[in-house]
């Protein structure tokens, strides 16, 4: 009997350490750079609203407006850049630029602490990618999200800013230059790129 009652004894001890080492193999770790659920409920949310910012814009008109925001002709000492650049590279805006895609962009970000970039992404013929900063606001986060939009632009595109004539024109020009190329020569395609905003928690 007294042995009976040992066995059972050892046995449910055993179970005991086996259901110990089982939870805890289960269990992660959590430490300050682990991501939760709200981490990742916050960042769908800021991609959300980056979607949103883009596909508002795109419908208007002024995501295309901000991507030929362009100064083709550079003064002396200076380089072609988005017209009214103030950020120290001489080339992007430090916050939303001065029309209408970057007032939306101030007011959905500005409310959530939220700090963003701007990068208009386009390719040659070649496939060579070239990748111009509109928004330079900092490093990303790890946690930062991104959403990103197409823009088609045809030969006859003009210029939203003061520049002046089609952005092919100032393409051709050895004396005037615009961040992306001709891909389709001959035809009305100009080139197709690509805005991607990124957002992250400040």
């Amino acid at each position: 009997m007294r042995g009976q009652a040992h066995t059972l004894e050892a046995f449910v001890a055993a179970l005991l350490v086996l259901s110990g080492v089982t939870f805890a193999l289960g269990t992660t770790a959590v430490t300050p750079l682990s991501a939760s659920t709200s981490n990742q409920h916050v960042g769908n949310q800021e991609r959300a609203a980056a979607v949103g910012v883009l596909e508002a814009t795109a419908a208007d008109g002024s995501l295309t407006e901000a991507v030929v925001y362009w100064n083709a002709t550079p003064t002396i000492g200076d380089k072609a850049r988005f017209h009214g650049a103030n950020n120290s590279d001489g080339v992007s805006y430090a916050t939303g630029p001065p029309n209408e895609f970057g007032r939306v962009l101030n007011e959905t970000f500005g409310d959530r602490r939220a700090a963003f970039n701007v990068v208009v992404v386009s390719f040659d013929r070649n496939a060579s990618r070239t990748t111009t900063s509109m928004v330079r606001m900092g490093t990303p986060s790890d946690d930062a999200v991104t959403a990103s939009r197409q823009v088609v632009l045809y030969n006859d595109t003009t210029f939203s800013s003061p520049e002046t004539g089609t952005i092919s024109a100032a393409a051709a020009d050895p004396d005037r230059e615009f961040y992306a190329s001709d891909i389709d020569p001959g035809n009305r395609l100009f080139n197709i790129v690509e805005v991607r905003i990124t957002v992250w928690r400040i």
